[in-house]
């Protein structure tokens, strides 16, 4: 197990989990958070099933009070599907876009796990708890691009890809240091540093 740099000799290891969080640079006018879920020994992404149960605890979390829906864009038959099967809510919207209001944390403990290889999205906030016709318009042509126009409308617009660790989180009012602020108390029964990048 590797150690912080500089950390003293003697120092305590680091739990087997990391997320990382830091400011994005995603352009002039675009506030974005990256979060990185990694094995912090080797760097890898976590993937899986403890992946899945780490993100189902982290949106809720970041979300606090605020309504949320998990967009998808792509395979959407599957999509169906699956939410059908398992009782999962959910409506079209667009051509091309899936919607699914309020998955409670079981729920999105599925869609993580079963939809890991995919990228999608989740949009926070009072604005989606009305159907967001543009924006879920725009979803179905331009897939995840879709948010940055949208983003300052919500508390925060994600796109997750699970299966390589890493979400991006637009949002002109969560910056990192209250991205951890929300994601601690939620993180904590998973044994996870969470650090920023220096």
């Amino acid at each position: 197990m590797s150690l912080p740099p500089g950390a003293p000799p003697g120092a305590l290891e680091l739990p087997p989990f990391s997320l990382d969080v830091e400011a994005l640079d995603l352009g002039p006018g675009v506030k974005a958070v990256g979060l990185e879920l990694v094995e912090t020994e080797n760097r890898e992404p976590v993937r899986g099933k403890k992946a899945a149960e780490i993100w189902s605890a982290v949106f809720p979390a970041l979300a606090h009070e605020e309504y949320y829906v998990v967009d998808f864009f792509s395979h959407i038959d599957r999509v169906e599907e699956f939410c059908k099967a398992r009782k999962i809510e959910y409506r079209g919207a667009g051509v091309r876009c899936v919607v699914l209001p309020q998955p409670r944390q079981g729920q999105l403990f599925q869609l993580f796990e079963r939809f890991e290889g995919e990228t999608f999205g989740i949009r926070a906030g009072a604005t989606s708890q009305t159907t967001d016709a543009a924006l879920e318009g725009d979803l179905s042509k331009r897939g995840v691009d879709a948010y940055q126009l949208a983003y300052e409308r919500y508390l925060f617009c994600s796109v997750c890809e699970p299966e390589d660790g890493w979400v991006t989180l637009l949002s002109a009012s969560l910056w990192a240091s209250e991205v951890i602020r929300r994601v601690r108390p939620a993180a904590l029964p998973f044994d996870i540093y969470i650090a920023r990048p220096q």
